[in-house]
């Protein structure tokens, strides 16, 4: 449950705080004056060229950026649970450029010949896996997917942070990011698809609620917003909450993240209930259960 992991989470940071802590004193230099660049590693020199004119880079310049190859193969490691190979192809093109920002930018995404994922998508993807104040250009050297986009970006991240992004992470941002993108073609509205996965999203990050209550939660969100729900997209859904729900993502800064959606989603003033009668039995068990962990540590 949320509430033991918080207590763990509290007592490994009290621990790290009491260990000794080597500081980077130039990372935050590092990051703001320099920009990272991923290139799919199957690129011609014809398609790189288009693609970096597209990224806003000249080809000239390119001992400024720090740069790394995405293969194909890093795409299927990330992506084969979620996407038919087809989709994903056979040929790494992706492309993208990451720039760190002052504290407050928040993810800030433009995409160049991307058909699959939108800006939104992105952005909440990003947020779940813990990128934070960045400006992020993805481009392709003509009309692709885009999914492989997600790849490059954590890559070009972890490289400027000096951080390696937790995987359970990394594979929750792109499940969130297929999800999305399947749940719009589905619907047939990318924006609705956007506000729903996040709206979904904050409420179970905020909230410790049961499989049921989530599976309420999605159909009286699906119908505030009149979205039409078949039964696969909700199991898709659910499946990807039971994984945010383990993540213990922090709400503000998602919110601080991805400004614009939450923001638009607060002005939504969405009438959720859950049914009492759960919600009771919910929190009858919640009492029972931090009882029981308390009558543990101190018996």
């Amino acid at each position: 449950m949320k509430s033991k992991r918080k207590i763990a989470i509290l007592l490994a940071a009290i621990m790290t705080v009491m260990a000794p802590v080597t500081v980077m004193a130039d990372r935050e230099d590092a990051i703001l004056d320099k920009p990272y660049l991923s290139l799919g590693a199957d690129l011609t020199d014809v398609e790189k060229s288009t693609v970096l004119q597209l990224l806003g880079v000249k080809e000239s310049n390119l001992e400024n950026y720090t740069v790394v190859e995405i293969t194909n193969s890093m795409e299927h490691e990330y992506l084969d649970s979620y996407l038919d190979s087809s989709l994903i192809g056979s040929r790494a093109l992706s492309s993208v450029l990451v720039e760190g920002k002052e504290e407050g930018n928040g993810i800030k995404v433009t995409t160049n010949n991307i058909s699959y994922c939108t800006v939104g998508m992105y952005q909440n993807a990003l947020a779940t896996a813990g990128i934070k104040n960045a400006d992020i250009k993805v481009a392709g050297p003509f009309k692709i997917s885009g999914t492989a986009g997600l790849v490059g970006a954590i890559k070009s991240y972890e490289n400027m942070t000096g951080q390696k992004i937790d995987a359970q992470n990394v594979e929750t941002a792109t499940n969130e990011l297929v999800v999305t993108s399947d749940l719009a073609g589905s619907i047939g509205d990318s924006e609705k698809a956007e506000e729903l996965v996040g709206f979904i999203k904050n409420e179970v990050a905020s909230n410790d609620y049961s499989e049921e209550e989530i599976a309420g939660l999605i159909d009286e969100a699906a119908s505030e917003m009149d979205i039409s729900l078949s039964e696969d997209d909700k199991q898709k859904i659910m499946k990807l909450m039971d994984k945010i729900d383990g993540l213990d993502l922090d709400v503000n800064q998602l919110k601080e993240q991805v400004e614009g959606l939450y923001n638009k989603l607060q002005d939504m003033d969405l009438n959720i209930n859950l049914d009492s009668e759960e919600t009771q039995s919910f929190l009858s068990n919640l009492l029972q259960k931090i009882v029981d962990f308390f009558n543990d540590l101190l018996g």
